[in-house]
């Protein structure tokens, strides 16, 4: 399903009730949208061709206080969830008349004919009711571990999950897991298919609620700005290709700018002649393209090196008095990505590549490969686990369960931060890389930085607070795969989403695979960290400006 956003009126981007604080179920009736927000209880209408928006049920808001779901069925009939409770009413009067009570707070439902679809997190299933008899007919399994809206359309189930960030496909008869994609934005709470009159399409719209940080200006305080949070929702299309041949999906993405660019201002007096100063530039994968390159400050000569483009600034000399401006602009398409591997995909496996186990599978990064606190982790997270992709799983819950995120101003070896307890992002892949390359599982760092996941603020500078690095694994006969180092770490003792595992968000930015991503040599010699560190010599700038959305394409 390929959608031109640009083709579509300013309305139908970004749906913004006025005084909606946290939208969940939404369904379309004809050209108008009709959505719940759960704190208010207000049913709104809101329509389409003119952004007008009404409260349906001003009369009866108060019964409709905490309502997360909400469907309607072929005669009309409203149906929602509030507590454990499934409601229906008719769209004149509001009064909810009682069908069904789940054992525990039911959260999202979709009606087809004569069949209910209530989902359950507590529960982890999808309940299916007969509408006639009330009685329950069967379970499914419910993919996430967040709160789950769904909705239906012709034979398949579509769900929401709010901690996972996605969007899955089931299939209504039997719930097997078609295809799954990333939401551009976090913490999805409902969603629902509007069919275009004009290109006769199905356009997948998402809701969205969260809190957002903010600095607020308080005069009655004696530090008059104060950090503050505020409720935010909305509705946006979400926009997907799946590529069963490939085994991903890719959805919403965006043209972005990053630039880097190293400041001149050694901390000391220097003297290096004959400079190579070489970074690398993003690279082409099945999520980034690359649309334009330029030099910023001072021209530079683009190299390849093990097939990834690199930008050389040459300096006949660098002392402790020089001061110089460079790097480079890259204005980049970005999408979010999420492979579609099963354990079932990674039976019967080849081997892995000739040169593979001499480049992926040694300690050539200071992994402490050969402690006995590492060998004897690398053989508790697998267990007798043979999959290859259960083993990649397995050692992300096991890393994910002995260690906490925590920032360093340095990144220690995989046994050190194992027996602390406590790692960064650079620390998590550490021991995700030792980990897997003692079982026999190829690996390999990426990253650099993400893009600030504001996505709706464009054309303005926006400044990450910190790099960061994730991992890939390869799986043989399938190719590289990607999962991110510590994000999804969010509950001590788990469960944890699996969002970033086999995918990332349209936010990330991947430079330099194999090879630095940056580093000096003079006179054709390498600089070493230990001699002069590059952070002694010059301060790094990175910016992104979000230039505008895109949706993807074959």
């Amino acid at each position: 399903m390929i959608f031109d956003p640009a083709s579509l009126p300013s309305h139908r981007q970004t749906i913004r009730p006025i005084s909606a604080t946290a939208l969940h179920g939404i369904v379309f009736q004809d050209n108008k949208l009709i959505a719940i927000d759960a704190k208010n209880g207000y049913l709104y209408q809101i329509a389409l061709d003119t952004g007008h928006t009404t409260v349906l049920n001003s009369h009866r808001w108060q019964e409709f206080v905490g309502t997360t779901g909400l469907a309607i069925d072929d005669q009309n009939n409203l149906w929602f969830t509030t507590r454990e409770n499934l409601y229906c009413c008719t769209l004149e009067d509001f009064t909810p008349k009682f069908f069904t009570r789940l054992p525990y707070t039911a959260n999202g439902v979709a009606v087809t004919g004569n069949t209910i679809y209530v989902t359950c997190q507590r529960s982890g299933q999808i309940f299916i009711f007969d509408r006639q008899s009330g009685q329950e007919i069967t379970r499914l399994y419910a993919p996430g571990i967040g709160i789950e809206n769904i909705t239906i359309r012709g034979e398949e189930l579509w769900l929401t999950d709010t901690l996972e960030q996605t969007v899955y496909c089931l299939d209504r008869a039997t719930g097997e897991q078609l295809f799954s994609m990333i939401t551009p934005f976090e913490s999805p709470t409902g969603l629902a298919f509007y069919r275009d009159a004009n290109s006769g399409k199905d356009i997948l719209y998402v809701a969205y609620a969260f809190q957002e940080p903010c600095i607020r200006d308080n005069p009655n305080s004696e530090q008059v700005h104060e950090l503050s949070y505020r409720p935010r929702t909305f509705v946006h299309p979400l926009y997907f290709h799946y590529d069963p041949a490939k085994k991903y999906t890719l959805s919403n993405g965006y043209l972005i700018e990053l630039s880097y660019v190293e400041e001149l201002e050694p901390l000391y007096n220097i003297e290096l002649k004959n400079v190579e100063w070489r970074i690398a530039l993003p690279l082409e994968t099945p999520r980034q393209k690359i649309r334009s390159v330029e030099a910023v400050g001072l021209p530079f000569i683009e190299e390849i090196q093990d097939g990834q483009r690199v930008a050389v600034f040459k300096f006949e000399q660098i002392t402790g008095k020089q001061r110089h401006i460079f790097g480079w602009k890259v204005v980049l398409e970005v999408w979010g990505i999420k492979y579609q591997i099963t354990p079932q995909d990674c039976e019967d496996l080849p081997a892995l590549p000739a040169d593979f186990p001499d480049r992926y599978l040694i300690d050539n990064d200071d992994l402490a490969m050969n402690t006995e606190i590492i060998l004897n982790a690398a053989q508790e997270a697998t267990g007798r686990e043979t999959n290859l992709l259960r083993k990649v799983y397995s050692i992300r819950n096991y890393v994910y369960d002995q260690l906490s995120y925590g920032i360093k101003p340095n990144i220690d070896t995989p046994d050190i931060a194992l027996r602390r307890g406590v790692g960064s992002c650079g620390e998590y892949v550490g021991l995700l890389l030792a980990l897997c390359r003692l079982n026999g599982i190829a690996c390999r760092t990426v990253g650099r930085y993400k893009c600030p996941p504001h996505p709706l603020e464009r054309n303005l500078p926006l400044e990450p607070d910190y790099n960061h690095v994730w991992m890939e694994f390869y799986l043989p006969s399938i190719g590289w795969v990607p999962m991110e180092s510590n994000p999804d770490d969010i509950f001590e003792g788990g469960p944890y989403p699996n969002r970033f595992f086999m995918g990332l968000a349209w936010y990330h930015t991947e430079i330099a695979k194999d090879i630095p991503f940056e580093r000096m040599l003079s006179e054709g010699q390498p600089v070493l960290k230990t001699q002069v560190p590059i952070g002694d010599l010059a301060i790094n700038h990175v910016q992104f400006v979000i230039l505008e959305e895109l949706a993807p394409k074959d």
